[in-house]
């Protein structure tokens, strides 16, 4: 069984190269710079991306936030506050820079800001409270006895949220 077809041997290919080599064109040289320039630059990429992401990362450190098991629902809903009162700062911050990139691109924002601030400002006033029932609840349960090991689940009962 032939390797190659019938009217191809090596022997022929390689005088058929050979023919086209010697022959003198004015393009012969470039073209065959260019060749190998093109199949260096394509073989080149393959190495270089067989090196990428294949080494293993360096361990990432996350750093959480460690709760005491033992802290009160009154504990955990001024937490809760204060982490909404920090998130709120952070969107104003946030807000008031992209302003400043709607301003710079010519984008009227003034009346959508208003009518969303009148909303957020209402939601927060719900939201507060609802965090201000639950303390009340929580600190009159802690008054009655309640102990931790209740936990949150007693006072999100008590105050008829689900968890």
């Amino acid at each position: 069984m032939a390797i190659f077809p019938r009217p191809v041997s090596p022997k022929s290919a390689f005088n058929d190269f050979w023919g086209y080599f010697i022959e003198t064109r004015a393009h012969k040289w470039p073209l065959l710079g260019l060749s190998v320039a093109v199949t260096w630059v394509i073989i080149w990429a393959f190495v270089i991306d067989g090196k990428t992401n294949i080494m293993p990362r360096q361990n990432k450190i996350i750093y959480v936030e460690s709760w005491n098991a033992n802290r009160t629902d009154a504990t955990i809903i001024l937490q809760q506050k204060m982490d909404l009162a920090r998130s709120e700062i952070a969107l104003k911050k946030k807000q008031t820079e992209m302003q400043g990139v709607a301003d710079a691109f010519g984008i009227d924002w003034r009346a959508d800001a208003a009518r969303n601030s009148a909303k957020r400002t209402e939601a927060l006033k719900y939201i507060n409270a609802q965090l201000d029932a639950r303390l009340a609840k929580a600190e009159a349960a802690e008054a009655h006895g309640a102990t931790a090991k209740d936990g949150p689940k007693s006072v999100a009962k008590s105050a008829g949220v689900a968890q």
